[in-house]
């Protein structure tokens, strides 16, 4: 197709070897494109290319609708063919990672029968080993080597119960009795039994209860987790030291907050200090002893779970040690 350059007038058209459309149509075709001016480009199912000199331009158009057609049953047919070999993938994964992971769950699964039938076990031979000291101390007297046994023995007794405890809070809330009860009241109950400790050993407690939050929750289970808290907190709250302890009602959470002082918290300690047995630096603990097994924020952790909650550690100072506790709240709990 000829136009004139000056004012873009059709000069003459040739679709001779163009069936699908006539000179008119031909003509509607150039007439948008020269209004975009571009040399190159589409129009509808047509490339053109545009030559120019000085008296006339060349508008050339190529049918390209096969060539579009064809690429797009391409493009339809990689499509399904990804999307079925996604498919097919994604369920080979899942047939096949169900029987990888079938071993580890049953592994899993039977080293916590094992824990808890291990646990009864043990603990009737502590008993007896503990029974048979106390028949020592009546009949010899005191006696250091006597002394050392029951001490071992009330320690590897509440070693075996913690673990027997754990093994059970993991198996979530079908091992534990939930109803609605005031958390505060338990919290206020609790924390009673620690003030006189906290007094003799020289450390401040500063109590802030949100009174009439209710939870639904084991109250056994959750009277054990504040306890294990604050035995932490003293554990390894330094003489002279704070303790804080904060309990709120923060949306639709109750939020309880343990707040102690301490020495060289790193950054490093606080994602491990759930892990079993984990101590990390005995410098620690207020005396600079290790004291327990390192397995009472497990046991605060599997409670917190069970009750579909969050627990975690943090320190902004590297001085203090904060534990926070979020449990759902029951409804009818007054919100701050």
């Amino acid at each position: 197709m000829r136009l004139n350059t000056e004012d873009g007038t059709v000069l003459s058209v040739d679709t001779g070897k163009i069936a699908a459309i006539d000179a008119d149509a031909a003509e509607a075709y150039a007439a948008q494109v020269w209004q975009t001016r571009r040399l190159r480009g589409f129009s509808d199912a047509y490339r053109y290319g545009v030559l120019e000199n000085d008296r006339e331009t060349l508008m050339v158009f190529l049918d390209c609708r096969q060539n579009i057609s064809t690429f797009q049953s391409f493009l339809v047919t990689g499509c399904l063919i990804c999307l079925i070999g996604l498919t097919a993938v994604l369920v080979l994964l899942i047939f096949f990672s169900g029987r990888v992971v079938a071993p580890v769950a049953e592994s899993y699964a039977r080293q916590k029968r094992f824990i808890t039938d291990a646990g009864h076990e043990i603990k009737t031979p502590i008993t007896i080993i503990d029974a048979d000291a106390e028949v020592l101390c009546t009949e010899i007297g005191e006696n250091e080597w006597v002394r050392d046994i029951q001490a071992q023995t009330r320690r590897l007794a509440a070693l075996t119960q913690d673990l027997i405890y754990l093994s059970r809070m993991e198996e979530g809330p079908k091992a534990m009795t939930m109803i609605d009860f005031p958390f505060s009241d338990l919290v206020t109950e609790t924390l009673q039994s620690f003030q006189s400790l906290a007094t003799t050993q020289k450390k401040q407690l500063q109590i802030h209860i949100q009174p009439m939050i209710s939870v639904r929750g084991d109250e056994k289970a959750l009277g054990q987790l504040v306890t294990i808290l604050m035995d932490n907190a003293l554990k390894y709250c330094p003489e002279g030291g704070d303790i804080s302890i904060l309990l709120q009602r923060i949306g639709k959470n109750a939020q309880l907050i343990v707040t102690n002082t301490a020495l060289n918290i790193s950054r490093d300690q606080l994602p491990h200090l759930f892990e079993r047995f984990y101590k990390g630096d005995q410098s620690r603990s207020s005396d600079g002893k290790t004291k327990g097994y390192g397995i009472g924020l497990s046991i605060a952790q599997a409670v917190t779970t069970a009750h579909k909650g969050r627990i975690w550690a943090s320190s902004s100072d590297g001085q203090s040690l904060t534990i926070t506790v979020q449990i759902p709240a029951d409804s009818g709990s007054l919100s701050v």
